[in-house]
């Protein structure tokens, strides 16, 4: 795998020259693309969620397009029209935004319940259907969307159907002071860093590296801590819904990425610790008296992979006494 893990290196570096101190983020969306999946980016306004996007689509030289979701918003607006031609008498159909490689969808959650549901269809199913025909979108397809959890006036909450098609979701965060400090020098220019980015890979090289990281191996190891810590989300009485199988399958994906980025052939249990995190946080849901005692996601994600581990290493050491 080290072809996979050099050309995602390319990626990165270049991404980097127009994003700075998101070194973990830019690694979450390489391994939600290596995966054919989606990421959910929930975070406060002017952190560089746009440019990470727009550097991300300037390094692959995909094509990418961005949706600012409004309450106004309709299907046919991300999806396509049929537009009727007077000079022909025929209805020709004219591409929406979602007909690209890379769609960035800005305050997904400003969109109504519809518009989310075309959405939906097209993240899942990666095609649309217009008047009854279905048309496949173009191949890569990754949509990187945004929340903000701070406004609730004019939003929508997603479904919770919706935020399981989301292979992760993670948080932007305040950038650290050197990186702070190298944002404000690199708008002493005229043009903006992600401007300057050139294209380091190809469609055709996104495909080939994602059909590569299909065939690397998830040790049985792995796949036991998958199984234990999912059975621990929907056992916990904590939480009111627990990971479902798709996020079983997110965690085997995830690791197999994961482990191909390190330039490795086979995923353990560590990979799938790493991105546990990311993978449930949107997948589980706390009670509410839960919530009101100050429990988070993040906390009871943390105790639950502990807890997956300690079954793990006593299912180990029960298997060495007998």
């Amino acid at each position: 795998m080290e072809g996979v893990a050099a050309w995602a290196g390319r990626i990165k570096t270049n991404v980097e020259g127009a994003i700075y101190g998101k070194e973990e983020i830019i690694e979450l969306l390489l391994v939600a693309l290596l995966c054919r999946g989606h990421v959910l980016l929930e975070d406060v306004p002017g952190v560089g969620k746009t440019i990470l996007a727009r550097a991300m689509a300037s390094s692959l030289g995909c094509a990418m397009q961005r949706i600012q979701c409004t309450p106004d918003l309709m299907p046919g607006d991300i999806i396509g029209v049929s537009l009727y031609n007077q000079r022909t008498g025929e209805f020709a159909f004219r591409d929406g935004p979602v007909v690209t490689n890379l769609l960035l969808v800005d305050e997904i959650n400003r969109a109504t319940p519809r518009t989310q549901s075309a959405l939906l269809e097209a993240m899942e199913e990666r095609s649309i259907t217009i008047e009854g025909v279905r048309r496949p979108l173009p191949d890569p397809f990754f949509v990187l969307a945004t929340e903000n959890p701070v406004e609730f006036e004019g939003t929508f909450p997603l479904p919770e159907a919706q935020k399981d098609r989301f292979l992760l979701a993670a948080r932007m965060g305040y950038p650290a002071e050197e990186a702070e400090i190298a944002i404000m020098e690199s708008h002493r220019r005229l043009s903006h860093p992600v401007s300057d980015l050139h294209a380091v890979t190809d469609a055709v090289a996104v495909r080939q590296m994602q059909q590569a990281v299909s065939r690397v191996e998830v040790s049985e190891e792995a796949i036991d801590f998958i199984l234990r810590l999912a059975a621990a989300t929907r056992g916990d009485a904590r939480l009111a819904m627990g990971a479902s199988p798709r996020a079983s399958r997110a965690l085997y994906r995830g690791a197999q990425a994961r482990a191909a980025l390190a330039g490795r052939t086979s995923a353990d249990s560590a990979d799938v610790a790493a991105l546990a995190p990311a993978i449930l946080w949107k997948r589980i849901a706390i009670r509410p008296e839960q919530a009101f005692r100050g429990l988070t996601e993040e906390q009871a994600i943390a105790s639950l992979l502990a807890a997956a581990a300690a079954g793990r290493s006593a299912a180990g050491e029960e298997a060495v006494r007998r």
